[in-house]
């Protein structure tokens, strides 16, 4: 079933999930908006959005080096005790965020972190491009947010495709993690080591 993506948006305004798992639930509840709720609910996706905003004190970091010794990363993976931070899916999951760096590289964790300045200069570039310049506004308004949609993917660990399942964001590997563990889990540092670089 094809589901309006005002639904989508309103499901994802209401619950703070992911537009990816919102599409899923709706699909799922065929366009109902309240059984989709439902289905987040017994998925655990929405459980893992009430658990965001929790303090994260504790953690570890997860390590990478390539085969070639050429390319390392390192990420630091918070959680909220002790306990998950020492158990091994915890671990997986930061060891595996530290494979995405180095495969990916990503500049920023999240779209939050990326500078007023560069997003901007972002949006002078993709306007200014002589094939978008003579479109009317509201096409040039599209194509703009269809490019930093993209923009973000490349340079946001969070917005990536994860490199195991390209269907799926790192964030939403996070949030089933969150959803999984029962406690919140944040990414705090990013680091990406390459030689010559």
């Amino acid at each position: 079933m094809s589901v309006n993506f005002d639904l989508i948006k309103s499901l994802r305004e209401s619950s703070g999930v992911s537009i990816t798992e919102c599409k899923k639930a709706l699909e799922e509840a065929n366009g109902d908006l309240n059984l989709a709720i439902e289905v987040l609910r017994k998925n655990g996706t929405l459980k893992a959005s009430t658990k965001t905003g929790r303090e994260v004190k504790d953690g570890c970091i997860g390590s990478y080096v390539h085969q070639t010794g050429r390319i390392a990363s390192l990420v630091e993976l918070n959680c909220e005790t002790d306990f998950v931070a020492r158990t091994d899916e915890f671990k997986d999951l930061a060891h595996t965020l530290a494979v995405q760096v180095s495969g990916m590289n990503p500049i920023y964790i999240s779209i939050e972190d990326i500078p007023d300045d560069v997003i901007k200069k972002e949006s002078e570039i993709i306007i200014d491009s002589n094939d978008i310049k003579s479109k009317p506004k509201a096409v040039i308004d599209n194509i703009l947010k269809g490019k930093l949609e993209k923009f973000y993917e490349q340079v946001c660990l969070l917005e990536q495709p994860f490199y195991k399942d390209p269907k799926v964001k790192v964030k939403d590997l996070i949030n089933g993690a969150i959803a999984k563990i029962g406690e919140n889990i944040k990414v705090s540092k990013i680091v990406r080591l390459e030689i010559g670089n």
